[in-house]
């Protein structure tokens, strides 16, 4: 399973996109590209510079690399519909994705790794990919074993006091997830140009 080690710092602030809680505080103070010349005024991009930037920065914030990400891009323009809003549907319909959407974890890195170590179900079964894809009426919970652990100790609390995207269910009792359907494209906060996505895969 691929992974980008990059400092995720480093990567934020070229980005210009904070990708971790530490990221937020940093970009706070340092909200330019790391390296000597960092702070000088920032060259005019191209259309093409553009579209691969927006590119770049939807990868960094769900955690995918090109390989994975270029497959979702085919998979969303081979469909009938808007490819750029079926896009962000593959994307927040990963499992990782959905348990932080959820609340369950802070991060998508965090989704990422507490699905790896095997502490989630669907619909009963163990699952252990973080890019599974949910679908509608699909339940998500956390294995009875795992409940025991100091990561869920206090979560239940913690959801109550959360306000779910209307697209799924939260039980806070259960720590189960109900999914109700697909995001409507409203609903998702990208914090970039899809339609320029595809336009890069489009040329």
């Amino acid at each position: 399973m691929g992974r980008n080690l990059e400092p995720q710092v480093k990567r934020s602030r070229r980005l210009g996109e904070a990708l971790t809680e530490k990221a937020v505080k940093y970009l706070a103070r340092r909200n330019f590209a790391p390296g000597v010349h960092g702070n000088k005024r920032k060259p005019q991009l191209t259309g093409y510079g553009l579209q691969l930037q927006e590119k770049q920065k939807a990868k960094a914030v769900y955690g995918i690399l090109e390989k994975q990400f270029a497959n979702y891009v085919e998979k969303a323009m081979s469909k009938r519909g808007n490819s750029g809003d079926l896009l962000l549907q593959f994307l927040e319909m990963r499992l990782d994705n959905v348990i932080y959407r959820a609340g369950f974890v802070k991060t998508r890195r965090m989704g990422r790794q507490t699905v790896s170590h095997a502490h989630l179900t669907v619909n009963g079964h163990m699952v252990n990919i973080p890019s599974y894809q949910v679908r509608p009426n699909d339940v998500i919970g956390v294995r009875e074993r795992s409940k025991k652990s100091t990561l869920y100790a206090s979560l239940s609390a913690a959801l109550e006091k959360m306000e779910s995207p209307s697209w799924l269910s939260i039980n806070a009792r259960d720590l189960t997830i109900k999914v109700l359907g697909a995001p409507k494209p409203e609903e998702i906060a990208a914090n970039f140009d899809v339609t320029k996505i595809i336009e890069f895969y489009s040329r």
